[in-house]
């Protein structure tokens, strides 16, 4: 392996997925200011939308999105630049 090319501040992360709640531990260089307390230990956090636990390709269970509402949002906030 090649000497130099590797980040130093690889370390253990706590990734938090924002949907369930579920977290989990691995390694990463991600940058964050945030920290979270697992088991007694700190660890710097890095907040999710979705995981493996919580997509539904691994979940077996889809989720209804609103995309009807959304698209209605959008026309209200831009129907003022409207000519």
């Amino acid at each position: 392996m090649k000497k130099g090319i590797h980040p130093e501040n690889y370390r253990l992360v706590a990734f938090k997925d924002m949907s369930n709640d579920d977290v989990f531990l691995t390694k990463s260089t991600a940058e964050t200011n945030e920290t979270l307390e697992v088991d007694g230990v700190e660890y710097p956090l890095v907040k999710m939308e979705i995981s493996r636990t919580s997509h539904p390709y691994y979940t077996g269970k889809s989720k209804l999105v609103d995309t009807a509402g959304r698209i209605d949002k959008f026309k209200t906030k831009y129907a003022k630049f409207k000519k």
